[in-house]
Order: structure tokens, then C-alpha cells, then sequence
């Protein structure tokens, strides 16, 4: 895998509150990864699609006037960085559900993107960006020149 330019950073873009920004955010992404390994910058478009996607469903980024901010930057040892800033007044945190109910599993088809982010990122994470209000948050997803090793399951099967 061909690793990535150390120290990158890149412009950052502004993307307005419509889902159908979505083929812009893909398409900026594939322009700004040109010359990385094909599977690195397909993952980076799926996973940055469904956060752009998140931010837009959950957030005020969605309501009238609204906007997400992308980040994207080499992380200093190879791998890439990629983040996306809402305007907050969701009400929640970002966060992979953990126990459900009867209504948890009724909307659980919507709940998989941060799942899907998990495992095809080495990692990722979030910053409230004030901690005693729902102004926003910047959420990211670090992508490595190799994934990290699974841990054993229980039991000893993978």
C-alpha cells in the first residue's frame, strides 16, 4: 500500500446542509486522495459519506443555513485523518449503541454507520466543541497504512 505524504494537510471544505452534497464530499475526496492506494481512498469515501451523511440527518448542520466542515490531513506516520465538524443541536453524542430495546432495534437500520466507521477505520472519535452546550461536534476517523490486529473473540474463534 503506497503510505501517505507525511505532514499533509489540506484545504478545508465547507459543504452545505443537503444530502445531496453527498456526490461533492465524494467527489472532492477522490480529487484530494489522487495518487493514494484505491482501497484506501474508497474507504475514506464510503466512511466520510456516511459521517457528512450523520451530520446532516442529526445535527443543525441539516436545518435551513446549515453546514458541515471536512478536514483531512496525514497523520505524521502514514496514515490519514479525515473529519467532519456539524453545527450541533442534536441532543445526542455520536455513538455506536450499545444496549436496545424493542424501539433501539426498530430504528437500528439507521443506526450502523458509526459501526461500519469502527471497522473500517483504525480508529475514530469525537470533540464536543463546547462542553456545557449542543453547539457541535468534530468527528473523526483515522485511517493507517495497515488495520490493527482483532482482538481474539471469546471463546478463541474469529
Amino acid at each position: 500500500m503506497k503510505r501517505a505524504p507525511i505532514g499533509r494537510t489540506w484545504r478545508h471544505r465547507v459543504y452545505k446542509r443537503h444530502l445531496a452534497r453527498l456526490t461533492a464530499v465524494r467527489r472532492d475526496l477522490v480529487r484530494d486522495l489522487a495518487g493514494f492506494d484505491s482501497d484506501l481512498t474508497e474507504t475514506l469515501v464510503l466512511c466520510g459519506s456516511e459521517l457528512f451523511a450523520n451530520a446532516v440527518r442529526y445535527t443543525a448542520s441539516g436545518a435551513r443555513g446549515g453546514r458541515v466542515v471536512r478536514t483531512l490531513w496525514t497523520d505524521g506516520r502514514g496514515g490519514v485523518r479525515l473529519g467532519f465538524t456539524d453545527e450541533g443541536c442534536g441532543g445526542t453524542l455520536p455513538e455506536i449503541p450499545k444496549a436496545r430495546g424493542a424501539e433501539e432495534w426498530d430504528r437500528a437500520e439507521g443506526q450502523r454507520g458509526l459501526l461500519m466507521v469502527q471497522e473500517l477505520s483504525t480508529g475514530w472519535g469525537y470533540l464536543s466543541l463546547c462542553r456545557w452546550g449542543d453547539l457541535g461536534h468534530h468527528i473523526r476517523a483515522d485511517f493507517g497504512p495497515t488495520r490493527p490486529a482483532r482482538p481474539a473473540c471469546p471463546g478463541g474463534t474469529a
